[in-house]
């Protein structure tokens, strides 16, 4: 007896050292030099490469310029370790702002406090303290993350480049939230990135742009995901990737990037099909963009506030020297972004590429029933004097115009109770809305075009969480591991349905289509009048009708939005 448990041990140790030599090698070579990754703890046929130089430090000179090229290296880089997250702003006693290393909530928001442990008559002994998955925030952030079962460089694998969220403020390629091990897994090379964030990545100046060359500053976190892109086309071979199959995918202000990113003439042919979960080029819900000129303006009025003359002297402050500067977002810089957005669409100048666009029922409990990245949602009340049910009719009609009686018939409130929650669907379906016609433009364009709703509730401590399927709820989903903000639970359904989502989005990843064996159908979606979704909730299926009544309003909504000029001052 003691034999056979001897030999069955020897073979488990014999397939297991089978499997890991089908894996890429340990050293990798790419442009730059050699690197050591590390395989994987849960899933032992993936290989993993952490915090590779991408782009030289944005520090010095390189600060609000666009990313330059990694410096070589000699001898074996050891990729074992995340990089740090980028910081959004600086001053503040050199502390700056950025994401939380791997933290779950909002994307880069702060970690919710411990637990205090229960009291015990006798201490256990202390375990050995952990390493952090990041170390802390520092401007010098700019490395990427690849996950690979790939078995060798011959192998051409779909590759998924992943550009988190986090309102242009917070968030990481690093974070435990977006770990792909569980993904790769399932075939595909995913790479996570970090990109510079707040006044860091998007800060705008008239300098800035005189020295660029084009007419626009800003929007300099944008170029770094570009130029993960263009490190993909050097590098993703090595790791057993295809260049020639790259998606972008991302979520909120990841979302919102992807969409830019699909509207740029400068990431034309760097990737071929996009994902985009809870936010488009405009938002999470229609609105304009900013013009590149008034994002200059308030660059040099924070200047002129400061006392700071120029941008050399800007450059040559430390960290904790730097003042507050503005910088939050995607501007119309007329090189990355060269119009508005919603013209290049409409016009069908975007890039050509499938996509896969969606989000989830209750977005809008994530933002306390407030909205984020652009447009306005259903009208707030006014002041508290004005009762909120007439505040909620007088909003809708300055607002809608001859749109309002259209407004006020789909979201009836005739109760001072029912102001709430006509204001939450009306987000809610906007979001849903801008998601919607993402796909559907793709479609016209002669791409593909998939749309989803996401309607599932995450369960914490035993019951369904409070605020519903919100939003960021599909993320763990997607990447296929129950991590999320807190102690998220997992039982069979919520099991089943990640296995199937992450199945869609391999499947989308792979070949622009995300049908394959044993999944529900999912239509194609092109004509927001009549075509339907999937609804991914406690079931996968197709929803049974479209609220093409919903969709008409907003797109009446938006041909009115598209007539108010951009602010330029």
């Amino acid at each position: 007896m003691k034999r056979v448990a001897l030999l069955v041990v020897l073979a488990a140790m014999t397939l297991q050292t089978a499997r890991m030599s089908a894996l890429v090698p340990e050293q990798v070579r790419v442009d730059t030099g050699l690197l050591q990754g590390v395989t994987g703890t849960v899933q032992p046929t993936v290989r993993i490469f952490k915090g590779i130089p991408f782009a030289a430090p944005p520090l010095a000179e390189n600060r609000w310029r666009a990313p330059q090229p990694a410096a070589k290296w000699d001898g074996v880089r050891k990729a074992d370790a995340f990089g740090p997250s980028c910081i959004a702003n600086g001053g503040a006693g050199g502390r700056g702002r950025g994401g939380a290393p791997g933290r779950g909530g909002a994307p880069g928001a702060a970690a919710p406090a411990a637990a205090a442990p229960a009291p015990q008559a006798t201490a256990p002994a202390a375990a050995p303290a952990q390493p952090p998955r990041q170390p802390p925030a520092n401007e010098d952030c700019l490395t990427l993350n690849v996950w690979t079962s790939a078995k060798g460089d011959n192998d051409r694998r779909p590759v998924m480049l992943w550009i988190y969220g986090g309102g242009f403020t917070g968030g990481s390629g690093g974070m435990q939230w977006y770990d792909g091990e569980d993904l790769a897994a399932k075939g595909p090379v995913i790479v996570t990135f970090n990109y510079r964030l707040g006044a860091f990545g998007f800060f705008s100046h008239p300098e800035l742009a005189k020295e660029a060359g084009h007419s626009g500053s800003g929007n300099y976190g944008m170029m770094d995901a570009v130029a993960a892109l263009r490190w993909i086309q050097k590098n993703i071979r090595a790791f057993g990737g295809d260049p020639n199959n790259v998606t972008i995918a991302g979520e909120s202000a990841g979302a919102i990037m992807v969409g830019a990113i699909v509207g740029s003439p400068q990431a034309k042919g760097l990737f071929h099909r996009a994902i985009s979960q809870s936010g488009a080029w405009m938002g999470l819900q229609m609105g304009r963009m900013t013009a590149g000129e008034q994002a200059q303006g308030a660059g040099a009025k924070a200047l002129e506030t400061a006392g700071i003359k120029s941008i050399a002297e800007l450059r040559a402050k430390p960290l904790a020297d730097l003042p507050q500067l503005p910088g939050s977002g995607l501007v119309i810089d007329g090189y990355m972004i060269p119009e508005d957005l919603s013209i290049t669409f409409a016009n069908g100048k975007q890039n050509d590429v499938d996509v896969l666009a969606g989000s989830n029922k209750d977005e809008n409990t994530f933002f306390g029933g407030g909205g984020r990245g652009g447009g306005r949602g259903a009208p707030a009340g006014a002041a508290p004097a004005v009762p909120a049910l007439e505040a909620y009719t007088s909003r809708a009609r300055t607002q809608y115009g001859d749109l309002a009686d259209t407004f006020l018939k789909l979201y009836r409130a005739t109760t001072e109770a029912d102001v709430t929650a006509m204001q939450a669907l009306a987000q809610n379906d906007e979001i849903n809305w801008n998601m919607r016609q993402f796909a559907a433009a793709q479609s016209k364009k002669g791409r593909k075009g998939y749309a989803y709703f996401f309607t599932r509730v995450p369960l914490r401590n035993g019951q369904p969480q409070a605020n519903g399927a919100s939003h960021t709820a599909e993320i763990s989903y997607m990447f296929n591991h129950a991590y999320s903000n807190g102690a998220l639970e997992w039982n069979d359904v919520d099991r089943k349905l990640a296995d199937a989502m992450s199945s869609y989005w391999v499947n989308f990843m792979t070949k622009g289509d995300p049908n394959g064996p044993g999944l529900p159908a999912w239509p194609q979606y092109k004509d927001m009048s009549k075509d339907r979704v999937i609804v991914l909730g406690d079931s996968v299926q197709v929803e049974t009708t479209a609220p093409a009544e919903k969709l008409a309003f907003f797109n009446g909504r938006y041909v009115q939005l598209m007539k108010t000029p951009v602010a330029t001052n």
